[in-house]
């Protein structure tokens, strides 16, 4: 599969494989260094299974491999931080909403609610840390080795810092959204369900999907060549 070995290499080198992990329940974003044949197994289809559903998915719309890192952060503020905001404010209205209407008969509402309150609580901060911080210093840096400038100095010593703190982040969203999944039974909707009962849990699985792409740019490809970039710029600042 294109020299990949991982289910991250997998989605980073060939974006159309992104809809079948989907499907399959496979994490290509928080735990993205499981081994392909390991993620098959778990899944219970074998890597040539995988390869044939791969290779009849279309490709659908996703950031340039080759962007530049300014390119594809402004992609991933643009369409996956909106989306996120805007979803949450949503989710946190409708999910109250259908609990006090359907808690007495369906208590898992209850449960369902405080998790996209914390979801939301971890992801907003999250998304202004980075949007604040990391990408400005990413930006600045990238645009220094470009017109071969002095390279910002970063108040957190290097971005491999701020990095790790956006990776543990990241585990601790996909957990929360694990949470949501099983507290709602995969999403299951009861034959009394109404339309605001059927929508909550429709924007709940599109911001999972939204997310585990939004968390795959992130961990698999921005903050590899962010880190590989101020490594390079460094030693052509002593060089």
């Amino acid at each position: 599969m294109q020299n990949t070995n991982t289910v991250a290499e997998l989605a980073t080198a060939i974006p159309r494989a992104i809809p079948v992990l989907e499907r399959l329940g496979i994490d290509y974003c928080c735990r993205g260094k499981q081994s392909i044949e390991e993620a098959c197994r778990r899944s219970g289809v074998t890597a040539q299974e995988l390869l044939l559903l791969i290779d009849s998915e279309a490709s659908p719309g996703a950031a340039a491999p080759d962007a530049s890192l300014s390119e594809l952060m402004r992609f991933i503020v643009t369409t996956h931080h909106v989306f996120t905001r805007d979803s949450l404010a949503t989710l946190q209205r409708l999910s109250k909403k259908v609990r006090d209407v359907h808690e007495t008969n369906h208590p898992e509402l209850v449960r369902v609610a405080v998790l996209v309150q914390e979801l939301s609580n971890d992801l907003l901060p999250h998304m202004m840390k980075e949007e604040q911080v990391l990408f400005p210093y990413v930006a600045a840096l990238e645009e220094a080795i470009l017109v071969a400038g002095e390279p910002p100095v970063p108040f957190f010593g290097t971005v491999r810092n701020p990095i790790q703190m956006m990776m543990s982040e990241h585990e601790a969203v996909g957990e929360k959204v694990a949470e949501i999944r099983a507290a709602s039974n995969n999403f299951a909707l009861p034959g009394d369900a109404c339309g605001s009962y059927r929508g909550l849990y429709d924007l709940l699985q599109e911001l999972e999907r939204d997310l585990h792409r939004h968390i795959h740019l992130e961990n698999n490809i921005l903050f590899p060549r962010s880190t590989a970039m101020e490594g390079e710029s460094q030693v052509a600042r002593l060089g």
